[in-house]
């Protein structure tokens, strides 16, 4: 596919963590294939955001998954990248106006592992773990009452290193981060302990909105099936009207023409916890979505009811 955009090359905007760089040069490495370009027609372009300048606070606290992206979304509606990549569970439900998620690559390990511990049932009573993540929080308090959530952020490396150096026990990370940096770090925990979080693995392509000939070219390297499921968790996410304080999980595994859905809400202290799950026709999914929300909020109790929009 030739066209004057590829001659004059594009540019891809990215945070510049070492995870964000590694899923920056997977989409780039994907589009060359695909398109049979030159090296060198895909520039890569950093852009520092909130979330990477402010390491102190938990992101609940100052603006939320926004401060992943309004950085790149401005650097997209401005002209300066053509494309953004992102994890796409740090994409906001509702995206901003005049962008669009045109791709996703094939999703990779959902789960997370747990570093400082072969198990949470491992962990001393009393033990620190270390997350700045509601969902992961209220999940070990919910297993492990006993534990203590203290607050960790950083890159994957600053958080390895702060257990490292004692200033928690342990920390829950995803396993698609450490696997593309190439660390064999960990336990995993199986998906029937810890659900992820929705869209949890997945790396997505943003562009702008009626860029017809960017949007056509990152087309090449989608992966339906991953769109298709993360699509439905974040279609869970917005039935529940959930924010950056809601601690959900959420699953969509598709196969052939069936998808098979897994969801939970909690209490930020785990004392309380509704799960649901469907199995039926892709083209059904949609509206199965916004049932299962619906029947989750409706058996919560009005604490956490009222912790969604909705409720």
């Amino acid at each position: 596919m030739t066209t004057e955009k590829t001659t004059d090359g594009l540019k891809l905007g990215t945070r510049g963590s070492p995870l964000a760089l590694a899923q920056a040069r997977m989409v780039a490495g994907a589009l060359t294939a695909a398109h049979g370009w030159p090296e060198g027609t895909i520039e890569i372009v950093v852009v520092v955001t909130t979330g990477d300048r402010v390491q102190d606070r938990p992101l609940a606290e100052i603006g939320g998954k926004a401060l992943w992206t309004k950085e790149l979304d401005a650097a997209l509606l401005g002209g300066r990248i053509d494309l953004a990549v992102h994890s796409m569970k740090d994409v906001e439900t509702r995206l901003v106006d005049g962008i669009a998620i045109a791709a996703m690559l094939p999703r990779a390990d959902v789960r997370d592992r747990l570093i400082g511990a072969e198990s949470l049932a491992a962990l001393a009573p009393g033990a620190r773990v270390g997350t700045s993540s509601p969902r992961r929080a209220a999940q070990v308090r919910a297993l492990r009452p006993d534990l203590r959530i203290v607050p960790l952020r950083g890159n994957v490396a600053t958080r390895l290193a702060k257990i490292a150096a004692g200033e928690a026990d342990a920390t829950l990370l995803a396993a698609a981060g450490l696997d593309r940096l190439g660390l064999d770090a960990g336990a995993v925990l199986p998906i029937d302990l810890l659900l992820p979080a929705p869209a949890q693995g997945a790396v997505g392509v943003i562009v702008r909105d009626g860029d017809t000939v960017v949007t056509g070219l990152v087309a090449a390297i989608d992966d339906a099936a991953t769109s298709t499921a993360v699509m439905l968790e974040r279609g869970f996410l917005a039935a529940l009207d959930a924010d950056c304080h809601s601690s959900v999980a959420a699953l969509a595994v598709v196969d052939g023409g069936t998808v098979h859905i897994r969801a939970e809400i909690l209490l930020p202290d785990g004392s309380e916890r509704h799960r649901g799950e469907r199995t039926l026709a892709v083209p059904y999914a949609g509206a199965a979505v916004i049932d299962l929300a619906g029947e989750l909020l409706d058996a919560a109790s009005p604490a956490l009811r009222g912790l969604f929009g909705g409720g």
